[in-house]
């Protein structure tokens, strides 16, 4: 995992260039600042979700023209790949300076006065190791949480070896969680030889520092390759490998077996990571016994709890009934810890959830488990992280991270608990949903009102160019398929690939379907059935599988079918779309009342005049001039007289997914159409 210095002296200067001539020192130093911060913040090997920080001390000037000392640190809420200035909150130094004379400051008390001596009150609460970069001399201070350094920081004889590796060019500060103890401890060691690079923290990771930007960041580099050398790291950390899962109805079981008891609450979704590395970690004989040992960096535990899910080839074996008790088991070993860690704090803790952020499943990989796809990302990469840090170090002498008491503190940390937020999420959080014919327009305009209100969607879309558009407007964490809904296996890939995705199905919105046209008359069998194919069948299909991987969660979920106008009002050369969409009408009604005693609920929407597919701007035209109106005129031909867009369709779909009492419904989006009116 040697680290590539990615300093670039034309980079650099550019940065500055963009300033401006009349820029401050001090704001020059800061572009340098966040510069090396993302320099830092891209190499996962360096920091990964919010392991490290950086710092700038500079002069500038108060409302009066006095010059005043600032220390520019990373702000929470800020990664430091993404960091701009604003990330970087000024504090002013002096103050924090003075603090070091206490013998004692409690957290809150910490954290009150360096938001008091914010240089804009609106700016983000400074980093929790605030006190830390202010105590240390120098102009600019990193910190990281490097893999090397975690393997080095976690060994039992980590002084030793850091010896062997960097002489005295390292100070050794021990183990104290993070705030003012430890800005003290570790200012007293650097003091104790000011001649030294860095610094190691044992059980937490590195800091080193200088008087540029560059000189710190190149510390930062080469004492990493340094230990990595040393530990034989010589790849980097594979992150983010997805294969193809054999064993998809394992997560499905998973997923519904960690879900709440609570049929309309969403259930946790999933990463899961099955590449090579990770494999191979499970080949070890002492794999299982490696997940006792706690967490590769204290901070880790926030997330990940200090224990994973630990599931052998024989839980998996067993089904769903073994893995229920499994997390049973779990989840009552985790209330035992608590209460006898709450006992010794003085009980005024509570309790969070008991759930794991991850699990080790012997015969299908890593699972990072979270409230949201990004929050199981996140869990997914500290856990592929620490299966290295903990096989690597277990062979170089042993992986003893902090105990139980120091992870209890670390977990219910006022100061780190404040990071995650307690904000109410969105209201479909959590919520796997697929759409098909997702690359369209209505399949895209409903895919982004999902999203907007914290689905995690999954496209399928036979045409790939429209699939990987349509996903690039989402973002990152979304998922897709490119397949022909009417091949009688897509539904099983699509099926398999969501579950291998996020662990399982909450929504399907069955939405493919393309208008073939032409007299019934004249229409011959084979487009016929083509259109039963598309508009019907493919319908069907995808809602029986949807139902079948709902049953398999033991959840009740959401089928839910775009049909159309055509379906209760005909149209004149169209029968080849509206024979099959009213049939797909009376399945959606014989599925709400065959499913319905499952808690699954069926609904649709009918349509009319949409700028997609066959309307297409000619398509527009071509109608409006046969009627001798106008396009807009065209569009518009409703009671309401104002033209239907496909962001009304979608907003019509995310409506019945709320209607958590309601299937057997259609909701028709036309502007009103007396001739379509179902009752």
């Amino acid at each position: 995992m040697m680290i590539t210095n990615r300093w670039n002296d034309a980079d650099a200067d550019a940065a500055i260039t963009a300033l401006g001539p009349n820029a401050s020192e001090a704001d020059r130093l800061l572009v340098h600042r966040v510069y090396t911060s993302r320099l830092i913040g891209n190499d996962p090997d360096l920091v990964m979700h919010g392991g490290g920080n950086t710092s700038v001390k500079a002069t500038r000037p108060d409302l009066f023209g006095t010059p005043q000392k600032v220390l520019h640190v990373k702000g929470s809420g800020w990664d430091l790949d993404t960091i701009e200035a604003p990330g970087l909150p000024g504090v002013r130094l002096d103050p924090l300076l003075s603090l070091r004379t206490l013998d004692r400051l409690s957290d809150e008390d910490m954290v009150n006065v360096q938001r008091q001596n914010l240089l804009d009150s609106k700016a983000p609460n400074p980093s929790v190791e605030t006190l830390l970069h202010a105590y240390l001399p120098h102009t600019f201070v990193d910190h990281t949480h490097a893999t090397a350094f975690l393997v080095l920081a976690n060994l039992p004889n980590a002084e030793e070896v850091a010896r062997q590796i960097f002489g005295s060019r390292l100070g050794i500060v021990p183990y104290i969680m993070p705030g003012f103890a430890l800005a003290k401890a570790a200012a007293d060691v650097y003091e104790a030889n000011p001649k030294v690079e860095g610094l190691l923290l044992l059980k937490h990771g590195h800091f080193a520092f200088g008087a540029t930007a560059r000189e710190s960041y190149d510390l930062i580099v080469s004492h990493t390759n340094e230990a990595a050398a040393h530990l034989g790291l010589t790849s980097p950390t594979s992150l983010g490998y997805r294969a193809p899962s054999r064993q998809p109805n394992v997560l499905a079981d998973l997923r519904g077996a960690l879900g709440p008891e609570d049929g309309d609450a969403a259930m946790p979704v999933f990463d899961l990571r099955n590449g090579p590395d990770v494999m191979a970690f499970f080949e070890r004989e002492d794999w299982a016994s490696l997940a006792s040992r706690g967490v590769a960096s204290p901070d880790h535990v926030i997330r990940t709890k200090g224990q994973p899910l630990v599931l052998t080839t024989e839980d998996v074996a067993g089904g769903r009934e073994t893995l229920t008790k499994k997390i049973t088991a779990y989840r009552q070993d985790y209330e035992a810890f608590f209460k006898r860690q709450n006992a010794r704090v003085g009980g005024d803790r509570t309790m969070l959830n008991p759930s794991p952020g991850l699990a080790w499943v012997e015969s299908v990989g890593l699972i990072g488990i979270g409230a949201t796809a990004k929050a199981a990302a996140i869990n997914a990469d500290l856990g592929e992280q620490n299966l290295r840090v903990r096989s690597v170090g277990e062979d170089a002498g042993g992986f003893h991270p902090i105990g139980e008491h120091d992870l209890f503190d670390m977990e219910y940390w006022s100061l780190e608990q404040a990071k995650l937020g307690k904000s109410k999420p969105p209201s479909m959080a959590g919520k796997v949903v697929m759409v098909s014919g997702g690359g369209g327009a209505i399949g895209l305009a409903i895919a982004k009102a999902f999203a907007a209100r914290g689905a995690e969607l999954f496209l399928v879309d036979r045409d790939e160019a429209l699939l990987q558009s349509a996903l690039s407007e989402l973002g990152g964490r979304h998922g897709g398929l490119a397949l022909d809904v009417t091949n009688p296996d897509a539904v099983e890939q699509a099926m398999q690939a969501v579950t291998e995705r996020f662990g399982g199905l909450d929504v399907l919105v069955s939405n493919a379907g393309a208008a073939t046209t032409g007299s019934m008359r004249d229409l011959d069998e084979e487009a016929l059935r083509a259109a039963f194919e598309l508009n019907f069948f493919s319908h069907q299909r995808f809602a029986k599988a949807a139902s079948a991987l709902f049953a398999r969660q033991n959840r009740p979920g959401q089928i839910l079918f775009n049909i159309s106008k055509q379906a209760v009002n005909p149209g004149k050369n169209f029968g080849a779309y509206g024979l099959p969409k009213a049939t797909t009408f009376f399945l959606m009604r014989q599925l709400a009342l065959e499913l319905g005693g499952d808690g699954i609920r069926v609904n649709g929407v009918n349509a009319d005049r949409i700028r997609s597919g066959l309307l297409t701007d000619d398509f527009i035209a071509e109608r409006a001039a046969a009627r001798g109106t106008d396009e807009s005129s065209y569009m518009a031909g409703n009671l309401l007289q104002r033209e239907v867009e496909a962001r009304h369709v979608a907003d019509a779909f995310v409506a019945l997914a709320h209607m958590e009492r309601t299937t057997g419904h259609v909701i028709t989006v036309d502007g009103g159409n007396i001739e379509a009116a179902l009752r």
